[in-house]
């Protein structure tokens, strides 16, 4: 049976936190990675300039042998929706790995999936998910039993070759690097909150708080 990869997609979604592990977990041999939503069709991302394509529906999907939740500003009101959460918890029954990138990880808390479990999320939503019962770490990879947290973002793709070295052992996940070419060297050294200048964190916490109450403004109208 071909093995199953199932990425839950949403508005307002982060593309990387999707596509970074679509790009390495899909050259994986006898894979699919099938791409859901609560409905079928295209979801556009936190910028509103790039769209993903929803090819299943929930209804469509009853069994995954990995679930892979992306983050992004979309994750709030899905926290809060027994829809999402819902087919969340069903799927996660299925799953040998149930994993989550970002904010993905504020969508498992709020299924109840992470209680007393070490998990991670992007730097800046720590507190909310310890709010879920989970016990924060700011550790770029998370791994509990069959769940897996990861930071931020381009974490996702850390992730993933996390996920295929379990799978299929080190020297196919190193393949994988080598084939996405994945060595970074990055021009600064502040891809961390223990790194940046407090500068740096001030304006990030500024773009998104502004960004936040924008989506709570639009969430009103």
């Amino acid at each position: 049976m071909t093995y199953r990869i199932v990425v839950p997609i949403f508005e307002n979604i982060t593309a990387l936190d999707a596509v970074g592990p679509y790009e390495v977990l899909n050259r994986l041999p006898d894979t699919e990675v099938l791409f859901c939503s609560e409905t079928t069709g295209t979801k556009y991302t936190d910028t509103r300039t790039l769209g993903l394509m929803a090819t299943h529906a929930f209804t469509d999907i009853d069994r995954a042998d990995v679930l892979l939740v992306p983050g992004g500003f979309g994750t709030r009101p899905i926290c809060e929706d027994e829809v999402w959460l819902d087919w969340v918890r069903a799927i996660d029954q299925t799953t040998d790995w149930t994993t989550s990138v970002c904010t993905g990880s504020l969508v498992l808390g709020a299924a109840g999936l992470l209680k007393g479990l070490r998990a991670t999320t992007h730097w800046s939503e720590l507190d909310t998910l310890a709010a879920y019962g989970a016990e924060p770490t700011q550790e770029r990879v998370v791994e509990q039993g069959r769940i897996i947290t990861a930071a931020g973002v381009s974490s996702g793709i850390d992730m993933a070759l996390v996920l295929v070295q379990r799978l299929m052992g080190d020297e196919v996940a190193q393949a994988i690097q080598l084939a996405i070419e994945y060595d970074p060297q990055p021009p600064f050294d502040s891809g961390s909150l223990a790194k940046a200048p407090q500068s740096v964190i001030d304006l990030v916490m500024a773009v998104m708080a502004d960004r936040k109450e924008k989506e709570a403004a639009a969430a009103t109208n």
